[in-house]
């Protein structure tokens, strides 16, 4: 193996927060997903997930709105550009340190 190991970016990492992520990538750019419906698909408590949410939010990677539908309140969750291109980047890490010689195939095609 040669070349130093990729770095993990450490606001993703957490599995709640990787979990969060991998989520919202599933949905399609410019989609966003009601506050309790994302809590419904990861099975976390509003409190967990809103304290996940801000760390991603303060880091740039979720957008958040708080809007009304009628006389009820509603956040909606999505991920970002900038939480896109993190997530992406993720992703290559984690398979440049799961197969390092396909990293190194990929460092030399890109010379």
């Amino acid at each position: 193996m040669s070349g130093p190991l990729p770095e993990l970016d450490p606001v993703i990492h957490a599995q709640a927060r990787l979990r969060v992520v991998a989520a919202l990538s599933t949905l399609p750019d410019g989609d966003r997903v009601a506050f309790p419906r994302l809590q419904d698909i990861l099975v976390m408590t509003a409190g967990n997930l809103s304290v996940h949410l801000r760390k991603l939010e303060d880091a740039g990677y979720v957008d958040v709105t708080k809007t009304h539908h009628g006389r009820t309140p509603t956040t909606l969750i999505c991920l970002s550009r900038r939480g896109r291109l993190a997530f992406d980047e993720y992703t290559a890490a984690v398979r440049a340190l799961i197969d390092p010689t396909n990293r190194h195939d990929q460092q030399r095609e890109e010379v």
